[in-house]
This record gives structure tokens, sequence and C-alpha cells, in this order.
């Protein structure tokens, strides 16, 4: 992967950690929702993520949220949001840093 891509990568990471889930005090990267960012040639941007339940209230919104987020990085020109539930998410997806700010480490 290029340097370029990397870079912007690592934006698309930054903007991500700037969206929380409602319910829990901890961004959706960190809490583990976000399973891939793939940069791709021209700008495209696909992001796979998941929801902490398929039942969770703000499952048509954060997608949005999430999409919205990621084309606003510079150079991203088309945002693609794929949602999954393989594997569905458990707390052993959260970094150290989730785990230490719900007092869970």
């Amino acid at each position: 992967m290029s340097n370029e891509f990397l870079s912007m990568e690592m934006e698309i990471v930054n903007a991500l950690k700037t969206v929380y889930d409602p319910e829990i005090p901890v961004n959706i990267y960190d809490l583990g929702l976000i399973y891939e960012v793939n940069v791709e040639e021209g700008g495209k941007v696909r992001v796979v993520m998941t929801l902490t339940s398929p039942n969770c209230p703000v499952a048509e919104s954060l997608p949005e949220e999430v999409r919205d987020v990621v084309a606003g990085v510079p150079g991203v020109t088309e945002a693609e949001v794929n949602m999954t539930f393989d594997p569905p998410w458990s707390r052993d997806m959260l970094s150290d840093e989730a785990l230490l700010e719900l007092g869970l480490l």
C-alpha cells in the first residue's frame, strides 16, 4: 500500500474516532465496530462495520453518520459503508483504550 493510501487511511481512522455509539461513551473505532477500511485508487473508500447488536437503536443512522464522516476526509471521492454481523460484535473487540475508558481494564 502506498504512503498516500496509508496517510488517507490514518485520516479516515482519526475521523472514525470522532463518531460515538450513543449508548457507550467510546468511539466506534475503539469499540471494534469497524472491521475494515479499504482505500482504493481515485479516493474511493469502503468501510465494513457492525453494530453492538442487530437491534441497536442507531442501526439506521450510525452507518449514515460513518459514511458522512468518511466522505468528509480530504481526498475521499466516494464513501461506501457495508454492514455485517459476521462475526458478531463482542467485548473481545474492544481496544485497550475502550477497556480503560469503560473501567474494564
